[in-house]
């Protein structure tokens, strides 16, 4: 979806989270033309931004204390008498190279009140719990590191580390004495304590530039914060913890796995990003250090934002809001924004930030936060009227990537491009368009796009519901008449003989007969009658020969030649695109289908979840394995959608 993409374009004005700061605007506000921030928005910003937690991106065992910026790094040193030492001060879930660490993370608590991860690494496996401890809304910490067992490649035990320092260039000064180590800054001060002072002397070796603890990592090791906590106390606090995560998650019954698994990922991907001063949840840690620090694509984000609203509301808000606040000059979502201010001017990707703001809000049904939708509604009606004006060939809309018009990219050659054009489908390397062709005059692809019609009429029929909510009733007459125009068009697409809605080529003028699940979105656009409802679900959807089976649903039909491939878009399963299928079977009478396609979708899920922890990018439609490739992340939020969907369907839940 993203791998082909690269960098691109400008942030927006967005709220100053540490306390006492004042609002900047970007270098390019007064572009966009996008609103300051409400001051509700802010506030929440500020609440999110608050306490211990795991915010720091480059590390899931650096904890960091907001608004201040006070960081706890754990790092572990492998001792040996050869030319073998070596220093693990990050680590990150699913880094894939020969000898890089490796972290199966345990819980992760919404707002940080317990984490839990085991990390091997050069023979050496241990486990990391944190914990908040007192009244105090998490301004006090406690961690535990408790080695397990060890297979070491040397004779030496390793060296455990606790170093301490601000980050982001925060105002702070870190100083150890008397066996402890105390920060200052503009914020209350804070001392941290090690039960490991007197285990063993300083290793002067480490490379490392501020103050820290250390201790030959033989017997389990604890920090407090606040107080000095015996190990006994700390393990006591970590265990109180652990049990009240537990409960919490139980609550949930039948769900409860599911809850966990959405509740964890989340929890490890999301973090301060400290260039717009925000709490957000980019995909996954790896690919963000590889953006330079953060990457927020459209639909993933979205999607993010979406399963946050199952246990944490002010996250699934902020989500939502900051991926629509980074919309570019031309009034769209970009395919990406990233670290640096770049973004992806020349494309956006599909529209589904409609049916998000309107299912988080219809999820807590709460007229105070009708704030949300105000915030949500400007830079979505801006987006929805750009698919029309800009993606239209003959009333019907296609994917495309615009030229000389668009700002420039610097290293992303996609712009302008019948690649670029792809990408902004998010299946970057789908077989459906490798015969399309790309106008480079109008830059689209000459290609009528069910599954974009789809999206984009639900897109508006959730966006008028906005607009009525909020008390647009212009702009919800404006949307309607676009959605009624663009659904008699996807009719037109509609095959009587192939029992399905087909894709066109509009260069020639045919129909493409190769399916995906996209295929099936006007159903999530409640655009087909039962009738040819009935006929995609029983012809197609259920048919082994294209994408029924043990693991579903495959993007593209089985029986495609591009699906052995399996690689990417070319046959793998996405959470993504069972998500939208799910949603449209929803809008219809097939209660039966309904509940077999999402336990499919979570036995996919949770094979691997349990197994080692992972939430994949995609998983392989003939072995639902996702371990299988390396273009399949290992811990991408959006792989929890598969888990989502039972989520819904067991708890009933009306909305996305």
């Amino acid at each position: 979806m993203k791998k082909l993409a690269t960098s691109c374009s400008i942030a927006i004005l967005l709220p100053l989270l540490a306390r006492g700061q004042s609002l900047q605007p970007s270098r390019t506000a007064a572009q966009t033309s996008v609103p300051p921030p409400s001051a509700r928005y802010r506030q929440l910003q500020q609440q999110l931004a608050a306490g211990w937690n795991t915010w720091d991106v480059h590390s899931v065992t650096t904890q960091v204390l907001l608004p201040a910026g006070l960081a706890i790094h754990v790092g572990l040193k492998h001792n040996s008498t050869l030319f073998q030492d070596a220093y693990l001060g990050d680590a990150l879930i699913g880094r894939q190279s020969s000898g890089a660490e490796q972290v199966f993370p345990g819980p992760h608590a919404w707002r940080g009140s317990y984490t839990d991860l085991r990390l091997s690494w050069k023979g050496h496996d241990f486990r990391l719990q944190t914990a908040h401890y007192g009244n105090n809304d998490g301004a006090n910490l406690v961690m535990l590191a408790t080695p397990l067992s060890s297979h070491p490649i040397s004779a030496l035990p390793p060296t455990i580390v606790f170093s301490v320092n601000y980050l982001w260039d925060r105002p702070g000064t870190v100083v150890k004495q008397a066996g402890e180590i105390q920060a200052h800054s503009p914020q209350p001060a804070v001392t941290v304590y090690c039960t490991c002072e007197h285990a063993s002397q300083p290793d002067v070796n480490l490379p490392i530039g501020g103050p820290y603890f250390s201790a030959d990592f033989l017997h389990p090791v604890g920090i407090s914060t606040g107080a000095p906590l015996s190990l006994a106390k700390i393990q006591a606090i970590i265990q109180s913890a652990s049990e009240a995560y537990a409960q919490s998650v139980a609550k949930n019954g039948e769900a409860a796995d599911v809850v966990d698994a959405i509740q964890t990922v989340l929890g490890w991907d999301t973090i301060y990003e400290p260039e717009v001063r925000r709490v957000i949840s980019p995909v996954s840690r790896v690919w963000s250090v590889g953006w330079g620090g953060y990457v927020l694509f459209d639909w993933d984000t979205f999607f993010a934002a979406t399963m946050a609203s199952i246990g944490d509301r002010d996250l699934a808000y902020a989500n939502a809001i900051e991926i629509l606040r980074s919309e570019t000059q031309q009034g769209f979502v970009p395919n990406y924004a990233r670290s640096g201010d770049w973004k992806s001017s020349d494309r956006s990707e599909p529209p589904v930030g409609s049916i998000t703001v309107l299912g988080i809000y219809q999820r807590y049904h709460d007229p105070m936060d009708r704030w949300f939708l105000q915030e949500a509604f400007v830079p979505l009606l801006r987006w929805n009227r750009w698919w029309a004006e800009h993606r239209d060939i003959d009333g019907y809309l296609t994917w495309g990537s615009d030229g000389e018009n668009a700002p420039p990219n610097l290293d992303d050659n996609a712009r302008g491009t019948r690649a670029g054009a792809i990408l902004e489908s998010g299946l970057d390397n789908s077989p459906m368009y490798d015969d399309t062709v790309y106008n480079p005059t109008t830059h689209q692809l000459e290609f009528a796009d069910v599954g974009l019609m789809g999206m984009y009429i639900a897109d508006c029929d959730a966006l008028a519901t906005i607009a009525d909510t909020i008390g647009e009733t212009a702009a919800a007459k404006e949307i309607r008449r676009r959605a009624e125009r663009y659904r008699a068009k996807l009719a037109t697409l509609w095959s009587s003989d192939a029992g399905i809605f087909l894709n066109k080529d509009l260069h020639t003028g045919q129909f493409s007969t190769r399916l995906s699940p996209t295929n099936f979105y006007p159903l999530l656009a409640k655009a087909a009658t039962p009738q040819q409802a009935e006929l995609m679900i029983g012809n197609h959807l259920q048919n082994p020969k294209e994408f029924w089976g043990d693991w579903v649903i495959p993007s593209i039909a089985r029986d495609d030649p591009a699906f052995k491939d399996q690689e990417y878009w070319r046959g793998r399963i996405w959470g993504p695109m069972n998500y939208l299928v799910y949603l449209g079977l929803r809008n219809y009478d097939n209660p039966e289908v309904s509940r077999q396609f999402a336990l499919k979708s979570y036995d996919l899920f949770l094979e691997e979840w349990k197994k080692n922890g992972h939430v994949h990018e995609n998983y392989n439609a003939i072995t639902g394995a996702g371990d299988d490739v390396h273009s399949s992340d290992r811990f991408y939020h959006w792989g929890a959608l598969l888990g989502y969907i039972q989520y819904l369907q067991q708890t009933q839940t009306p909305s996305p």
